[in-house]
């Protein structure tokens, strides 16, 4: 697979990486192991993970995987969303849930948007040097590692840095090597003012991209996430309901878009194309996909139709195509 190097950490890694938001949710942790396995056997170096996700086990489960892989692959957490509290209820929950989210995936979208809304109001941190320090002290002890190559201020706005002691502590982490690099992840529209006001904050960038979204100019390094997801659904469902549109752009292309894994291919596709200095993170809880995934990264002959798919998308937003 293409490898890139990743920001300043000194250190390359695969352009396609693996989100790792679905392990220990709908995934019990042997389930959850067996997925990094597969991403790794695939060929997928780089993994992407945050405190909060898994009900904040994702981490722990990450940290078991790397404990065989960790000189070869690279890393990128989070601080800014706290965990959730481990508690005996929040085991007993997961054991009721996880079987429900498993027979129901609309339900596990439901509460996926619900916890981001939770997570935007009282889970945030305050943005402190001390807290982020804690943070990174549990980060590092969960993943069983001494060093994490990328370090991201989740969700932070230019309001919350207000301890110029945060700054100095993520330089001084780099110096020591705790850390390789660190930047912000977030909002597009979020990013673009944080990066205006507090440039020195924002040596790596983490936002959403898809064929959806216009091209944005973005200091820094570049990691994207959102390839797909509920991008892909509309507008597959927008193709479906207009097929004669559908027809014209999968003549344009020379692919049938009415298929939902060609679509998602190129989709994925032009994530990689149009931001070539960039790591593209995917998350699948199926080994299938996985694979799928990494063929599509691989397979150079992709390259032109998800290039004239996006091309295609943007005429059509401006009331072109």
């Amino acid at each position: 697979m293409e490898t890139i190097e990743l920001g300043t950490t000194g250190r390359s890694t695969t352009r396609l990486g693996y989100g790792c938001s679905s392990l220990m949710g709908g995934m019990g942790r042997r389930e959850s192991l067996a997925i990094l396995e597969t991403a790794y056997d695939a060929g997928v170096r780089h993994f992407d993970v945050a405190p909060m996700y898994g009900f904040g086990e994702a981490e722990s489960c990450l940290g078991e995987f790397l404990a065989r892989h960790r000189s070869d692959v690279t890393v990128t957490t989070k601080y800014g969303i706290a965990s959730p509290k481990q508690s005996g209820w929040m085991s007993t929950a997961r054991a009721v849930v996880r079987p429900v989210v498993k027979a129901l995936p609309g339900l596990k979208r439901g509460l996926v948007k619900a916890a981001g809304k939770s997570v935007k109001g009282e889970a945030r941190a305050g943005f402190t040097a001390a807290q982020a320090k804690e943070s990174l002290e549990r980060s590092l002890a969960a993943l069983k590692t001494d060093r994490i190559d990328v370090w991201l201020l989740h969700e932070v706005e230019a309001g919350d840095l207000q301890d110029d002691g945060l700054l100095r502590l993520l330089e001084d982490c780099v110096a020591a090597g705790t850390i390789g690099s660190f930047g912000v992840g977030s909002e597009r529209e979020k990013l673009m003012a944080l990066c205006a006001e507090r440039p020195e904050y924002c040596g790596t960038v983490q936002f959403e991209w898809s064929v959806m979204d216009a091209p944005v100019m973005m200091p820094g390094f570049r990691i994207h996430h959102r390839a797909l997801t509920h991008h892909f659904r509309e507008l597959h469902e927008a193709l479906v309901k207009d097929k004669i549109r559908c027809a014209r752009w999968s003549a344009a292309v020379g692919m049938n878009l009415m298929e939902r894994e060609t679509l998602a291919s190129l989709m994925l596709k032009a994530a990689m194309v149009e931001n070539p200095a960039s790591v593209i993170l995917f998350s699948s809880k199926r080994a299938a996909h996985v694979k799928h995934n990494v063929q599509v990264a691989e397979n150079a002959a992709l390259e032109q139709p998800a290039r004239r798919l996006y091309e295609l998308v943007r005429e059509y937003g401006q009331g072109a195509a």
